[in-house]
């Protein structure tokens, strides 16, 4: 597919809507999180409703945890258990919450949180089975790649392990790892400029790069190498499922030509929604930019005082990690 970017963005504004397209995302797909596909109007703009009976522009757990993340970053450094202790803090206080309170929670991220309280060590805190292997900690990776997008493309390898290192607090999977060093890699390109089609392409060397560091695992390593493409609903789906929730974002976010056509494509595939749109509205707020965002979709968000706060804290200099 031909670029098609409108007025190029600048690296601030391609950073800034990382955090904004997730956030975006997000709401959108918050009132259909859990329909079947094709069950419900299709949508086209913020709505009320869905399980969380919330508000147009609301968002869920996704925004909340990258907001946790980037106060994190933003306020410790690189520190596993303070990014720990921030989600607790949501958990427990619904700190980092749209509406004060934590009215959504996954399973995995519920239970590695528990096993943190107990223990007090985030690197051993997330559960490492395969069956494990939820889309929790893609759908807040953004901080991470806008923090340190500096490390494209001459230290991409530790752009992964931070990446992964976020990823174990809740998610250790081999899945849930490979993705988040992936995905994180990709969104700092796209925040670097780089082109979409270079950057999703089964060749592109800093894949090769990562995956020789450190293997990445297999489906995700056959997702990276595009299988996406080729593919409609049915056969790809927004599920919660890691590797079907990453190639479903990649899919949306490759086919569309704008911003809302890609986090549209998303959020429409039903099942997990909110997070589809999340972990696609990453990549596409990264690649066009915030100022590329419609403004009904920018200006509709709810609480976009704290999504100001996290950018500040983000878009400062980034410590050595």
């Amino acid at each position: 597919m031909e670029e098609i970017r409108g007025a190029k963005a600048s690296r601030t504004d391609r950073r800034r809507g990382a955090l904004v397209g997730l956030a975006v995302g997000d709401a959108l797909g918050a009132a259909v999180e859990f329909r079947r596909p094709g069950s419900f109007a299709p949508v086209v703009g913020y709505r009320d409703g869905g399980p969380h009976r919330l508000e147009p522009g609301e968002w869920t757990d996704d925004t909340s945890m990258a907001l946790a993340l980037a106060d994190s970053l933003a306020t410790a450094g690189w520190d596993l258990n303070d990014q720990a202790d921030r989600y607790l803090k949501w958990r427990r206080t619904g700190a980092y919450s749209v509406n004060g309170r934590c009215f959504d929670v996954g399973i995995t991220t519920a239970r590695s949180l528990a096993c943190y309280e107990e223990k007090r060590n985030a690197r051993t805190s997330g559960d490492p089975s395969e069956s494990a292997s939820g889309n929790g900690s893609i759908m807040r990776l953004a901080p991470v790649p806008i923090r340190y997008a500096g490390l494209y493309p001459g230290r991409v390898e530790e752009l992964a392990r931070l990446a992964a290192e976020s990823s174990v607090v809740t998610h250790a999977s081999p899945h849930c790892v490979s993705a988040c060093r992936y995905m994180a890699v990709v969104t700092a390109a796209l925040i670097e400029g780089e082109d979409r089609e270079a950057v999703l392409a089964p060749d592109w060397p800093p894949l090769r790069r990562i995956d020789a560091a450190e293997p990445l695992h297999p489906l995700i390593r056959e997702v990276a190498r595009g299988s996406f493409r080729g593919k409609e609903p049915p056969q790809i789906r927004g599920t919660g499922w890691v590797v079907e929730s990453l190639e479903a974002a990649l899919w949306a976010f490759a086919g569309a030509s704008t911003f809302e056509e890609a986090v549209l494509r998303a959020v429409n595939l039903g099942d997990d929604a909110d997070t589809t749109g999340a972990v696609c509205g990453q990549l596409a707020g990264a690649f066009w930019g915030e100022a590329q965002i419609p403004p009904p979709l920018r200006l509709g968000l709810a609480r976009a005082d704290m999504l100001e706060e996290a950018l500040a804290g983000l878009l400062g200099p980034a410590p050595t990690p």
